[in-house]
């Protein structure tokens, strides 16, 4: 406990009893659950969770332990983000392990590092427990590697969605299109038009090979794969839509190699 944080205990008279533990869910796949975030689960005491959780991994808290749906999705906020915060802290009051289980992983584009940095000042036990991250592993499960020797040597993940209100400048399309081969964009189903609009606009091509994967690495994933300049056409004909990760650059062509070869 820091020193700010033992100060504001002591003023209200409680005590921080128990421990908060931000863990990684990894992106759906229960078999991608690291052993560590597993155990924790089984012997929590409260969990709270996010709306991207799969029902196998909420299947792994125990039974006896408080479950509490902090989940967001586009305009339907269980949650706000104080009142997430504030609850971590009011649960480690009465509560030895108190779990935040955050779809993939906590500090990729999860909040992890705000809600961290929170319980802390409120000087709160707190460890990190890492998650597998959808823009890694829904690709891996489409059969897109991304990086390949011939066709990728680096890669740029950027989210797709920002949060309102912030206080620096919106993503820089024109450099994340020149800044590496393979483009991993989350929550960009929204924005697409938008997005797809800039990176042509800087410059790339609109042949450039484009996947979106919904739903990754569960048994009901689904792919579009196409091109960037017809994609938002496509994405409309076919009613595609979130939560899905995009993958944009040239390993998209492995997909029609390696694509068969996943195991959901």
């Amino acid at each position: 406990m820091n020193r700010r944080g033992a100060e504001e205990a002591e003023e209200e008279g409680k005590k921080v009893l128990g421990k908060v533990y931000l863990v990684g869910a990894g992106p759906g796949d229960p078999g991608l659950m690291t052993l560590k975030g597993k155990g924790l689960l089984e012997c929590a005491d409260v969990v709270i969770y996010d709306a991207l959780v799969s029902p196998a991994i909420l299947a792994m808290i125990n039974p006896q332990a408080e479950k509490i749906d902090a989940g967001k999705r586009r305009g339907r906020h269980s949650l706000m983000q104080e009142e997430t915060t504030q609850l971590m802290i009011e649960k480690a009051q009465d509560n030895a392990i108190v779990v935040r289980l955050k779809g993939g992983d906590p500090f990729v584009f999860g909040r992890g590092g705000e809600e961290m940095e929170e319980l802390l000042n409120a000087g709160v036990p707190v460890e990190v427990v890492p998650g597998i991250t959808s823009g890694i592993a829904a690709p891996a499960y489409a059969g897109i590697p991304l990086t390949h020797r011939l066709y990728s040597s680096s890669v740029t993940f950027v989210t797709g969605h920002e949060a309102a209100g912030k206080y620096r400048p919106a993503v820089n399309w024109n450099a994340i299109a020149h800044g590496s081969e393979t483009i991993v964009i989350y929550m960009g189903i929204h924005n697409l038009p938008y997005i797809v609009e800039e990176l042509i606009k800087a410059g790339l091509s609109g042949e450039t090979p484009i996947a979106l994967v919904r739903w990754g690495t569960r048994p009901d994933q689904e792919e579009l794969i196409g091109e960037l300049g017809t994609i938002v056409e496509e994405v409309e004909k076919s009613g595609f839509g979130a939560p899905a990760i995009v993958v944009i650059g040239a390993v998209v062509n492995m997909h029609k190699i390696l694509s068969g070869c996943r195991l959901l």
